[in-house]
């Protein structure tokens, strides 16, 4: 028998891989079964009866129209400030490049309290948007927008400037450029960082919680009826919600990058 494909090659070795592997088993995979375990605990009917809920449809449309607005409009804004970033120079620029990175180490929960102090019931802007759909997409797009513009950053660093100069010269306008040179370059990392932006919004509670009113049918999100489903006594219903978009997630990121993988290697054979 031919156990060749079980060869390890590449510099950390079969301990390096063993490692990862166990690594990605305790953090990742162990408590993903367990999760899936104990969301079948009432058999396949339980888990499709606790997904197919009216209240679990609701929350999880809610969820996905919201994400994917929000993913939209960080594809087009986070594209905009990484060109500022990278192409522009200005006073202060250090500070907005240091800025974008706040919502990592900001807690989520800190976002939702500011977001309501400016567009709740007292909004000092006279602009109210708690318990609407809006205000969730501005809570999320804050807390995602560092992956669309982090992805996009590093590879329009790297974009060939010489290559613009010569379509320039040979009399393409600014739009021709960027449409036929540049953004076929950026378009996978554009692709992944909308991705990443997606699934973390699909997940996302602390930024939501306050402002969104977790209003049924309205504004409750999946995290918060997942939330509210625990505090009933009802974890197979939680646990089946949670395995429903860690499938969305999944599903949605698997496809984003073999599209932007072909993306990339057509560019590279055009080139």
């Amino acid at each position: 028998m031919d156990w060749s494909w079980l060869r390890v090659t590449g510099s950390v070795g079969p301990l390096g891989l063993a490692t990862v592997v166990l690594w990605l088993s305790i953090m990742v995979l162990l408590p993903l079964a367990a999760l899936t375990y104990n969301s079948f605990e009432d058999g396949w009917s339980g888990f499709w009866d606790a997904v197919t809920a009216p209240a679990a449809l609701d929350s999880l449309r809610v969820t996905v129209f919201v994400s994917v607005v929000v993913a939209v409009i960080n594809v087009f804004m986070g594209t905009l400030i990484a060109w500022v970033l990278v192409r522009d120079e200005f006073p202060g620029k250090g500070i907005v490049n240091a800025l974008i990175d706040l919502p990592f180490a900001l807690p989520t929960i800190v976002a939702s309290i500011v977001l309501l102090s400016l567009y709740g019931p007292q909004s000092p802007i006279d602009i109210h948007l708690n318990a609407t759909q809006p205000g969730l997409v501005v809570a999320l797009a804050f807390v995602t927008l560092p992956f669309v513009v982090r992805s996009v950053q590093p590879v329009l660093i790297e974009v060939d400037k010489e290559v613009e100069q010569a379509a320039a010269s040979l009399g393409a306008d600014n739009w021709t450029t960027f449409r036929r040179i540049i953004l076929p370059t950026l378009a996978p990392a554009i692709i992944s960082g909308g991705g990443l932006a997606f699934a973390r919004a699909i997940g996302e509670y602390g930024s939501v919680v306050l402002i969104g009113g977790n209003i049924p049918k309205e504004t409750q999100m999946a995290s918060q009826y997942i939330q509210q489903q625990i505090e009933v006594d009802r974890p197979v219903n939680a646990a089946a919600v949670s395995v429903a978009l860690l499938a969305i997630s999944f599903l949605s990121l698997l496809v984003l990058r073999l599209f932007a993988d072909r993306l990339s290697r057509k560019e590279q054979e055009s080139r």
